[in-house]
């Protein structure tokens, strides 16, 4: 069978700041699980593509696929001053590859797992596939090639008799086989962004890239990959491409603390010479872990800010404690960081949005993002609380970006926050 993987996105903002063009790396793992043995394959990535359509055709032209994979990384660009969806394009790009051959079309990613029935019935490809889809695709291609039935396998999303069906199983992946990065334009990723992605942790589907699992919840963890096998990728990379710019995708590389320095004393024994960048968790922290990564290679962590609901008799001050001892401990151990700061939650109030900011300028980050509003995500309390209030209808809504902004601070919180990141030159208003 030929088999055509095609990466959707072409977002290449961080922040909306900072120019960093992530590579296709969920792709890549899926299209390593192919056996090549038994089907052509090709990967196209659409991020340097000047027209992506135009692209999209002559590749189909030109290799004439039988089943064409399409991944889906991002609904939303994540801001609320500039909220732009993204499932549009990869929709375009869907409708070109129908019009352009008779292959079957499924799609995945991360975007699609978010909201998978919904996303299905905007974009119309053939087939879905929700969650980690390695192997599950790997499997996939198989059935359609000898004919086979395959409406059992783990996350498949489909219509049928009209209806679009999900079993609301996700399929899942140990990411055993290495990525195919061949196919892809590793010289101008090598130039790009905070470096070439290596997974090493991924949290439960409840906590999004990005988001913080908390400390105490251990059944977070949906994927932690043997260290050993994290060390082998990042030399193989540098083999095969000369690339020593790397980030490690992780929702809290330091969350388990002793995996985290387990694996920082890996890589230093490794002797690789690298230069990494990866997500901090504001907790579980201490100055052997923070001097172990910067003796490894670290140069930049990205830490999430404050979030959810405040503990009975908790002041916002006593909950920004733990953030504040990681910031001095990174601020001490001369390890850069970037802070974000969420603005206008539910129960903001003036005074709430004063400590927050009186936070923000006791801290020296490399940048703190100021993030306007919270986006609201299925599955959570806000999701809850935005249909009591009439924000949505369902949570079905929420392909398309939809962020939550206390009534109590909307009629002047955001011509306040612009003029204080004004005056601060290292504060990023989103």
């Amino acid at each position: 069978m030929r088999i055509l993987m095609i990466a959707t996105n072409r977002h290449h903002r961080l922040m909306n700041r900072m120019d960093a063009r992530p590579l296709p790396i969920g792709l890549a793992y899926v299209a390593g699980h192919l056996d090549p043995a038994r089907h052509a394959i090709r990967v196209l990535d659409l991020m340097f593509a000047e027209d992506y359509l135009a692209e999209v055709e002559s590749t189909i032209k030109d290799f004439k696929p039988d089943l064409v994979g399409i991944s889906i990384r991002n609904l939303a660009t994540g801001s609320y001053l500039d909220p732009q969806w993204a499932l549009p394009s990869s929709k375009e790009v869907i409708q070109k590859v129908r019009a352009t051959t008779k292959a079957t079309i499924v799609c995945g990613g991360p975007a699609f797992s978010v909201l998978p029935k919904e996303v299905y019935a905007y974009v119309e490809p053939d087939l879905g596939i929700a969650g980690d889809a390695g192997e599950t695709f790997a499997e996939l291609a198989g059935l359609l090639d000898t004919g086979e039935p395959y409406h059992h396998l783990p996350g498949l999303v489909f219509r049928e008799s009209g209806e679009v069906v999900f079993n609301g199983v996700r399929s899942t992946s140990g990411f055993t086989k290495p990525p195919r990065l061949e196919d892809l334009e590793m010289t101008k990723y090598r130039q790009a962004g905070f470096g070439i992605g290596v997974l090493t942790k991924l949290g439960d589907f409840a906590y999004p890239t990005g988001e913080t699992p908390p400390e105490s919840d251990q059944a977070a963890w949906r994927v932690i990959r043997p260290i050993e096998e994290v060390v082998h990728e990042v030399k193989d990379y540098e083999e095969r491409f000369g690339l020593r710019k790397v980030f490690f995708i992780d929702n809290a590389f330091n969350v388990p603390l002793d995996h985290a320095k387990s694996l920082c004393h890996a890589l230093i024994e490794a002797d690789l010479k690298l230069h990494w960048n990866t997500c901090l968790a504001p907790f579980s922290c201490d100055s052997e872990v923070v001097g172990l990564m910067k003796q490894a290679g670290c140069a930049l962590v990205i830490m999430g800010g404050l979030k959810g609901d405040p503990h009975q008799g908790e002041t916002l001050g006593e909950r920004l404690e733990p953030m504040l001892e990681v910031c001095r401990l990174c601020e001490d151990g001369g390890l850069h960081y970037t802070i974000a700061q969420n603005f206008g939650e539910p129960g903001e109030t003036r005074e709430s949005v004063e400590d927050k900011l009186a936070f923000l300028r006791k801290i020296k980050p490399s940048m703190a993002n100021l993030r306007l509003g919270v986006q609201i995500r299925p599955g959570t309390d806000l999701a809850s609380t935005a249909i009591k209030e009439g924000l949505i209808k369902e949570e079905g809504d929420l392909i398309r970006p939809i962020y939550y902004l206390e009534e109590s601070v909307r009629d002047w919180i955001v011509d306040y926050l612009r003029a204080e990141a004004e005056t601060n030159p290292r504060w990023n208003l989103l």
